[in-house]
């Protein structure tokens, strides 16, 4: 089967989990912004939970089906029309052959994930087919998608309609959005006086925003501890000898402004690093929207462990309401 697209949207492109292992060779992890949203929509329509799926960014596209499938869409609130007939999120439902799934204009969240049986099957590249733009890694010759462009899949028709993702489990940021930060290896650069009003500040986010990394304003300036700058580490006083980041690492230039690096960031750089987002948070940051406001939250090791053992319980409930 293939899915024919005949509008694109808006920055639409193909994602899975990622492509684990090159890291360290300067290719990111990439894959799907929201993971959990991810996951959820492939087990609705019985697919592998890291079966390639369409991540869509404010606008979701236009798809003409050439035979009968199951399919689901989680993540960002938008209406979800299939011949203009309205469908539920979080849900799975049968698109037939000849049919058009499209969308109307959205409500809350930031990205969609279009989940259809048998999972989109374009070739892989390092073991993924998560579309990589800035290294023309995966997805569609490396790209995002475009009017024109037909998209294999697996060509079953799945588990059918009627299945649901139950309130809820369907996570969502706060408002203002909560982001859990475990302070890392340069925090010691800071000021007391900085590191306080970097959590009690309410921060925004920036237009600046996509899957390189989410930028944030609004904040105090940030102080920094003064010394003498080692040598290669430049003239600000944020920079350092080039170290590693991790992913979910917040980077400040200058000290302004908080940039926190997502699926398709560098894996190293000359900035200091305060520390990171906790993973469990890292999906809530794909569904922000610019303008919205944010609380930084200071954790420890074993906060953000549990968080993770939250989020992973979470999706255990989901596989089990649907088996």
């Amino acid at each position: 089967m293939t899915l024919k697209i005949k509008n694109p949207g808006l920055a639409t492109s193909i994602q899975d989990l990622g492509r684990i292992g090159y890291f360290h060779l300067g290719i990111p992890i990439g894959g799907a912004m929201d993971r959990y949203a991810l996951r959820a929509a492939n087990m609705l329509v019985g697919n592998d939970e890291g079966a390639a799926c369409l991540e869509a960014v404010f606008m979701g596209p236009e798809i003409e089906f050439t035979e009968t499938a199951t399919v689901a869409v989680t993540g960002a609130e938008l209406p979800i029309k299939v011949d203009g007939e309205i469908q539920d999120s979080w849900s799975s439902f049968v698109v037939k052959a000849g049919q058009t799934l499209s969308f109307g204009f959205l409500q809350s969240g930031a990205r969609i994930y279009i989940a259809v049986s048998g999972g989109i099957t374009t070739p892989e590249a390092l073991g993924s087919r998560s579309t990589y733009p800035i290294g023309a890694l995966g997805g569609v010759e490396g790209r995002a998608i475009q009017a024109g462009d037909e998209l294999p899949t697996g060509g079953t028709q799945g588990a059918g309609a009627g299945r649901t993702v139950a309130d809820s489990l369907r996570r969502k940021p706060d408002t203002p959005a909560r982001l859990r930060v475990l302070p890392g290896l340069y925090w010691h650069r800071l000021t007391d006086e900085a590191g306080a009003a970097f959590f009690e500040d309410e921060w925004k986010v920036a237009p600046e925003a996509d899957r390189m990394g989410y930028r944030f304003k609004g904040g105090r300036p940030l102080e920094f501890v003064d010394r003498e700058q080692p040598f290669g580490a430049g003239a600000d006083p944020s920079n350092i000898v080039d170290g590693c980041y991790s992913y979910g690492s917040i980077q400040v230039p200058g000290g302004t402004e908080p940039i926190v690096l997502h699926r398709d960031a560098v894996s190293g750089g000359g900035y200091f690093t305060l520390g990171a987002i906790i993973s469990a948070d890292m999906d809530l940051i794909g569904q922000l929207q610019p303008h919205t406001p944010v609380k930084f939250e200071k954790v420890d090791m074993d906060q953000s462990l549990a968080a993770r053992r939250d989020r992973k319980a979470m999706l255990e409930r989901i596989r089990q309401d649907l088996s």
